[in-house]
């Protein structure tokens, strides 16, 4: 039985207006049961008072969430995002999984990851030399791009998690806790290990017909990894922690109003540590309590959404019509483009690989692209149709976009490993690095996009902000409230 409810209003919509705001109430959900759909008695909302206010990053709506328990989880009521959240053992757990993954990492490293045997010749090649040979071959920016989303990112986050997590443990305080905090936010989007291993197994089938494979130790030591990290991620309860070395939220602005908006009450919640602040003046502000930059909106969210997209467009066309590799064997050099590949599985049988191929090069960019372009036109002009669906596919269009790196590791792994010389071996084409453009880009292009204006052009709101001088309740000894751009 759940113990707690969150006061919220919830918007319905009304044939005379886009939405208008009714009372009523959702439930506390236990992470783990976020679809679970439970009748909360009227008289349980009033037993569990209140202690905090957040401010939806993904709608801006305004909730009060009560005390919760251990292993629960409050979600907006409007858009469903969790708002406040509550782990089992937070510091002990995290710390735990967390050097067990950093302990997997470090054993994938000097070990043998694949073995390559075709025609008597034997080569094997560890993580190291999926690097080193592209920068041999003048693909250093794909190699500096696989050291930093297989190595460097990985191994940051995991220290900062651990250091973080023994100095609460051991009572000791870190320097600039705010700036470790925010850091391990921005590491965690552009970690990609398992789409590398997802690509280590495309890539072990399309050369299985030629060759005989073997995996080595540091492969199944990056396959705890990656398990590990996923186990890591889930592990981390960033309220407790922002809590903890940073300390409890400061004072909240007078008079807000549950129910209703953030921007229309002149506040906004720190997409970092959730603090509730008021706006004072226009442009970008700094967060009382992390000192997170932040905006109303996304400082030209849409332009910047659209001109990467454009951008994305004009280098796919390249990523698409030149070659992403070139394979030799027996000294007859044949380029092959990212569809030419699919066509070749596709003639060997191998549709299950020929199918995520497809997926993940050409329909993923394609679709995010096209539904990126479709929400920033939906979201410049007023439109009141259905911002939940809306931003359901925005959701996915974000999650969806980091496996398109998919080909990207493949042809780095084969450019690697495959090399006998003028018997076989793989180079990488012009393809790879515009292929591997568009992906960067829009992704770029998902985190510039504010999906709160989603919900900005279905209730017709003018977010212009009427300057205004500090209240008395916004005054704070904090330093960082007073810093500028």
């Amino acid at each position: 039985m759940l113990r707690h409810t969150c006061q919220h209003v919830y918007n319905q919509r009304l044939p005379a207006a886009p939405y208008r705001l009714l009372p009523a109430q959702s439930v506390v959900v236990p992470i783990g049961h976020e679809g679970t759909s439970l009748h909360v008695p009227e008289s349980a909302i009033t037993t569990s008072p209140p202690s905090r206010l957040r401010v939806c990053h993904e709608c801006d709506m305004v909730s009060v969430v009560p005390p919760l328990a251990e292993s629960e989880a409050a979600h907006c009521p409007r858009c469903h995002h969790v708002l406040y959240s509550r782990k089992h053992c937070p510091a002990q757990h995290a710390l735990a999984v967390a050097m067990a993954t950093l302990i997997a990492l470090l054993m994938a490293l000097p070990f043998p990851f694949i073995a390559f045997e075709a025609r008597g010749v034997t080569r094997s090649i560890d993580l190291f030399d999926a690097m080193t040979i592209l920068t041999s071959q003048h693909y250093a920016t794909l190699a500096l791009l696989l050291w930093l989303v297989l190595l460097v990112l990985p191994l940051l986050f995991l220290l900062g998690v651990i250091l973080i997590h023994a100095a609460l443990l051991s009572g000791r305080r870190l320097p600039a806790p705010g700036l470790m905090m925010r850091s391990l936010r921005h590491i965690h989007r552009w970690m990609m290990g398992d789409v590398f291993l997802l690509g280590v197994l495309v890539s072990m089938v399309k050369i299985l017909s030629l060759a005989e494979i073997h995996f080595g130790t540091s492969f199944w030591s990056f396959c705890a990894f990656v398990v590990l990290m996923i186990a890591t991620v889930r592990r981390i309860d960033m309220d407790w922690l922002w809590e903890r070395m940073v300390g409890p939220e400061r004072r909240l602005p007078d008079n807000i109003v549950p129910g209703r908006t953030g921007a229309s009450q002149h506040i906004m919640g720190c997409p970092a540590c959730g603090q509730v602040n008021r706006i004072r003046r226009l442009g970008p502000h700094f967060c009382t309590r992390c000192g997170e930059r932040q905006h109303l909106r996304g400082h030209q969210s849409l332009q910047k959404t659209l001109a990467l997209l454009l951008v994305s467009v004009m280098l796919y066309i390249p990523a698409m019509a030149l070659p992403i590799m070139q394979v030799t064997s027996l000294g007859d050099g044949t380029p092959q483009t990212i569809l030419g590949g699919v066509l070749l599985l596709l003639s060997h049988g191998d549709w299950p690989i020929a199918a995520i191929i497809f997926l993940a090069s050409v329909v993923i960019p394609i679709a995010k692209i096209l539904a990126l372009g479709w929400l920033c036109l939906k979201s410049y002009r007023p439109n009141p149709w259905r911002p939940d669906i809306r931003l359901r596919l925005y959701r996915l269009t974000e999650f969806i976009g980091r496996w398109s790196m998919i080909d990207v590791f493949v042809v780095a792994l084969l450019v690697a490993l495959v090399r006998l010389g003028s018997l076989m071996s793989v180079t990488p084409g012009p393809g790879v690095l515009a292929f591997a453009a568009v992906v960067i880009l829009t992704l770029l292009a998902a985190l510039s996009f504010d999906p709160r204006l989603i919900w900005d052009a279905g209730e017709h709101r003018d977010l212009q902000v009427t300057p205004s001088g500090p209240s008395a309740d916004d005054r704070s000894d904090d330093p960082q409230q007073e810093r500028e751009p």
